[in-house]
């Protein structure tokens, strides 16, 4: 069942702000929480409680993190609100974020320009997200910074003296910043939720995701090919860990797929199956950009019912082998038939099929449609049939015995057209 909108628990939209108790994350709360700009500076500055210290931590995994009693009880797919572009502002890192960024009293550059797409929201032709990603000046995200996806394009160092015209000529016109020139980003992008001030679940499942992801993303040399950082509140604190990742594929097209429930050891699933190989890990699915929930819900059965045709193809081949004494049997990529929850989707980064090819070879994949003989003598074949399209069951025999039929007539016309000419 799709989850409510108290199940998401205040996803992430653009809603003026109202008295209603399901208020927007980005809205001005009434408290506002002050902390100083620097957050190198101690004295009155916001610390997040969210994160916590090393000797509470295996408490807090039991109450908070991925063993928690609500861990994994709720379905996923579907609770992901309809949005068509997602923004991200690179500012600070989660320990100095508040409940609500956008409406720190001394950081003006995330208030006001949450403050500029809220009034600028009707004129905006794109359903649009706003999202605190981390920043450091002096790295690939610089405080300022500003990514949008599926443009997969950044702007450097947007400051609180640029926000409306920011927001009126890349947001609203879909043009381009003149002041800034926007850069085009490549490879795959996770954000982790890691908002611990907002809700304690995130800040303790994010973190350790993060760091699970730098690993495994250097375990596969993915460095500057991949990239990781925590975010702010996306919606669904219920689901944490939750990671969104953006990427093109071979075809230009970007995706952004949501995961929920995601844990440490997820993470090499995630990494080897989705980022590398282009598959949706479906088990862990809770949405994509660009469709409704019930799309959503109706894109992973179609999904799911595409994966269980594969599953009785699979079926039918080694049934077939096992007939013929095994001899036409070829070993088949072990992630074939892992569980039901890896599907395919084809969306290859072009930046990891190299490493892709790597893994592969690592694991000795074989091909994944394979033509064998029985041992009968009579040349009978045993093939993997495709469910998918008529060509496939178009066997090679067949092709013989056209031709054997098409020259059998021609010789025999060849003889009757001798024949009449010799009376």
């Amino acid at each position: 069942m799709m989850g409510t909108s108290r199940d998401r628990e205040e996803a992430l939209t653009f809603t003026i702000p109202s008295s209603s108790s399901h208020s927007s994350p980005i809205t001005v709360s009434d408290q506002l929480d002050s902390y100083l700009a620097d957050p190198r500076s101690a004295s009155g500055s916001f610390q997040n409680d969210g994160l916590l210290s090393a000797g509470d931590a295996a408490a807090a995994d039991i109450d908070f993190g991925f063993f928690r009693p609500d861990f994994r009880q709720s379905p996923l797919a579907g609770t992901v609100e309809l949005y068509q572009r997602h923004v991200f502002l690179c500012y600070k890192n989660p320990r100095f974020w508040p409940p609500r960024i956008e409406a720190a009293e001394f950081d003006r550059l995330p208030r006001l320009l949450y403050a500029a797409v809220v009034a600028r929201k009707t004129h905006m032709k794109k359903e649009t997200r706003l999202t605190i990603c981390e920043g450091h000046d002096g790295t690939e995200t610089s405080n300022g910074d500003v990514l949008i996806f599926p443009d997969m394009i950044r702007y450097r160092r947007l400051t609180h003296f640029d926000v409306d015209t920011f927001v009126e000529e890349v947001l609203v016109k879909d043009g381009e910043w003149l002041p800034g020139t926007p850069e085009v980003l490549k490879g795959s992008y996770v954000f982790v939720c890691s908002h611990g001030s907002r809700d304690r679940r995130c800040g303790v499942c994010g973190p350790v995701l993060v760091s699970r992801f730098r690993e495994e993303i250097e375990l596969h040399g993915l460095q500057g090919k991949v990239f990781v950082s925590p975010c702010s509140h996306i919606g669904g604190h219920k689901y944490a860990g939750n990671v969104i990742i953006y990427g093109s594929g071979i075809n230009g097209e970007v995706t952004g797929h949501w995961y929920g429930y995601v844990t440490p050891d997820d993470i090499p699933l995630l990494v080897q199956h989705h980022i590398i190989k282009g598959e949706i890990v479906d088990a862990l699915w809770r949405g994509q950009m660009g469709l409704s929930e019930d799309e959503q819900m109706k894109k992973q059965e179609q999904r799911l019912l595409l994966n269980s045709i594969r599953n009785l193809e699979e079926d039918s081949y080694v049934s077939c082998c096992q007939s013929n004494g095994g001899s036409c049997c070829q070993e088949k990529d072990s992630s074939f038939r892992q569980n039901n929850h890896v599907l395919v989707e084809k969306r290859k980064d072009p930046d990891v099929i190299e490493t892709e090819a790597k893994l592969s070879a690592d694991n000795n994949k074989s091909s994944e449609t394979v033509i064998s003989r029985n041992n009968s003598g009579k040349g009978a074949l045993c093939k993997f049939h495709s469910m998918t399209t008529w060509l496939d069951s178009w066997e090679q025999e067949d092709t013989y015995a056209v031709l054997a039929v098409v020259c059998a007539a021609a010789s025999v016309a060849i003889a009757y057209n001798c024949y009449k000419q010799l009376r």
